[in-house]
């Protein structure tokens, strides 16, 4: 039996992910498709494996345990396959700072402005503008952050990279022209050419699907 097991929904970032970082590490897997539109994330069974009714959730047979919210996942995968885990102590604390600030302006910017301008969502006026606001003012601070940085941490990617990546990947369906920001359009294509990248159209399946 694969020992791990991805339940998620193809449109969704976090799902993107964590699916990014099972393919980059070559760890073996089956894909759960969740249905959202048709609520199978507010069905008990599910509620049992992730109690908040969000993708994506890692389920692990070998430990026996499920895992939500995606930069945990992340982690915890960085961990077992001991990969995109940093060279020390250190560098994977400061992974750890990176994706608690990509869950904030970043994420928040890029993923609602997305939602709005595919009809997931639908906001007022003066709050789509904030949530665009704040996306690309986030986006400005990481193109700082990255002159003259080939990765957010250390010599090699790590989780803080493909975290970031797995909402920043989604500004173009947010209609945010990346242009500006040359030093994250330059990390981008890093990101990109590591082994068995998939890009947000292909990586995660429409379907289930047994490894």
């Amino acid at each position: 039996m694969t020992r791990f097991s991805l339940h998620g929904m193809w449109p969704s970032g976090p799902t993107y992910k964590v699916a990014l970082m099972l393919r980059l590490t070559d760890t073996p897997h089956d894909y759960d498709h969740i249905d959202l539109q048709a609520g199978a994330q507010r069905e008990e069974a599910y509620l049992e494996k992730n109690p908040y009714g969000q993708v994506p959730v890692l389920e692990d047979r070998e430990a026996g345990v499920f895992i939500s919210q995606s930069s945990v996942i992340l982690d915890y995968l960085a961990a077992e396959t001991r990969q995109f885990n940093g060279k020390d102590r250190l560098e994977r604390v400061k992974a750890r700072q990176w994706q608690f600030w990509g869950a904030g302006g970043l994420a928040n910017g890029i993923y609602r402005t997305r939602a709005a301008k595919l009809g997931f969502f639908k906001f007022a006026a003066d709050v789509e503008a904030a949530h665009l606001t704040a996306g690309t003012a986030a986006l400005e601070q990481l193109d700082g952050f990255l002159k003259g940085r080939d990765w957010l941490v250390g010599e090699a990617a790590t989780i803080a990279d493909l975290d970031l990546y797995g909402i920043t990947a989604y500004a173009p369906q947010a209609q945010i022209d990346l242009a500006p920001y040359a030093n994250v359009q330059r990390w981008m294509t890093g990101v990109e050419a590591l082994p068995r990248f998939a890009d947000v159209m292909t990586c995660v399946p429409k379907e289930s699907v047994k490894a």
